[in-house]
């Protein structure tokens, strides 16, 4: 492999130095507040620096990590080695008719709200949802009865060999929050969604009301990964663990949320290690009393250690 300044030198040559930060911490960079350094923390602003990005990393071997808006995940305290690439620079929403062309760097409640804008119906469901567009196709994110899956077209994406291929939503496999995304290696870069005309007076209620009902029952005065858990076949997650008495219950600073017991907020200070046993202890106490299975919704990736 090059030697660390050979691959920042390439890296900035491929973007600029202002697009790629060196042992940048990931606690700025995710819902929970946690986790370790990238080694480069990269943001580029075009399609051709993705396809770059990722043909380096082929040539040079060097670790590579598509990294959203870090709203469904967990870095681990050790960090994460190589090059982290975040998309946040990519936000462009265009209409033209029914049709939605959204970058995948976009957060999804903005699409819905461009949707809003255009009194177009079909993604009041995202209006909460506080994920990138390339994060909602990663997991097919839902939420109140729609999920992804009910609207998306077509999708932009980039291969691991760092080609550029338009795929049908067929072509994703969506099911339950999940895709053949991470399988596939691909990289999102931009999604198509196709919505129906709708009065933008009804389709403001429904966000309206869906906002209210998220802001209402969930912990959002403190930071989180959103639902950590899927939602067991005949059965509600965040009843399981209240069931299970665990609301309230504590590991270092991570606590099972009094408001909402489907989540586990960063209360003061938490390591991703405690969160991550705090995650284990809910699975292992709801297997124990229900026999019930409690599949992760969040992602967790990194190293354990810190260097």
């Amino acid at each position: 492999m090059v030697n660390d300044e050979q691959i920042y030198e390439r890296l900035i040559a491929i973007t600029s130095a202002e697009n790629v930060l060196v042992d940048e911490s990931l606690e700025d960079h995710t819902y929970t507040r946690l986790g370790g350094n990238a080694d480069y923390y990269v943001m580029p602003e075009t399609y051709q620096e993705v396809q770059d990005i990722v043909k380096l990393s082929n040539q040079e071997h060097i670790p590579f990590t598509l990294l959203g808006n870090g709203s469904n995940l967990i870095i681990k305290d050790g960090g994460i080695r190589g090059i982290v690439l975040n998309l946040g620079r990519l936000t462009d929403i265009s209409t033209d008719g029914i049709y939605m062309i959204a970058q995948s760097g976009a957060r999804i409640i903005d699409a819905s709200r461009e949707a809003l804008s255009h009194s177009l119906t079909g993604l009041e469901f995202a209006c909460g949802i506080p994920g990138t567009v390339g994060g909602a196709l990663f997991m097919n994110a839902g939420a109140y009865g729609g999920e992804i899956k009910d609207v998306l077209v077509s999708t932009v994406v980039v291969d691991r060999h760092g080609e550029l291929l338009t795929l049908t939503a067929e072509d994703l496999d969506l099911a339950y929050r999940s895709s053949n995304i991470p399988e596939k290696g691909y990289i999102v870069l931009e999604a198509t969604f196709a919505l129906e005309e709708g009065d933008g007076d009804a389709i403001k209620a429904v966000m309206d009301d869906l906002t209210y009902k998220r802001e209402s029952k969930q912990p959002l005065e403190y930071p989180s990964c959103g639902s950590v858990f899927k939602r067991p076949p005949g059965y509600f997650a965040g009843k399981l663990i209240q069931d299970s008495e665990l609301q309230g219950q504590q590991i270092g600073g991570a606590q099972v949320s009094l408001k909402h017991a489907g989540f586990i907020i960063n209360k003061e200070g938490a390591t991703a290690t405690e969160y991550i046993d705090l995650i284990h202890h809910v699975q292992k106490t709801v297997k124990e009393k229900f026999d019930v299975n409690l599949e992760r919704e969040v992602k967790i990736i990194g190293e354990d250690s810190v260097r």
